[in-house]
């Protein structure tokens, strides 16, 4: 059963709800200036920037450190 439950937390927590993300959250994200290669980035969100609920490709959040991108990975 805990797999069970670890599979659908990863599937629900995977950067595309905003419902899921708060400032302070450790996340992976894909930087702007990275798009497409696949090069994550870590950090804590400072703020959410996407207004909309879901985004396909990931919420944009900027980070602490002042960096923008797409959540990828939600830790």
């Amino acid at each position: 059963m805990g797999n069970f439950k670890n599979s659908i937390y990863s599937e629900i927590m995977d950067g595309t709800r905003r419902a899921d993300v708060r400032p302070g959250i450790g996340v992976m994200v894909e930087l702007t200036e990275h798009k497409r290669t696949g090069k994550l980035t870590g950090g804590k969100v400072k703020e959410v920037l996407t207004s909309a609920p879901t985004h396909p490709h990931g919420i944009k959040v900027m980070l602490e450190n002042g960096l923008i991108g797409r959540i990828k990975k939600i830790i």
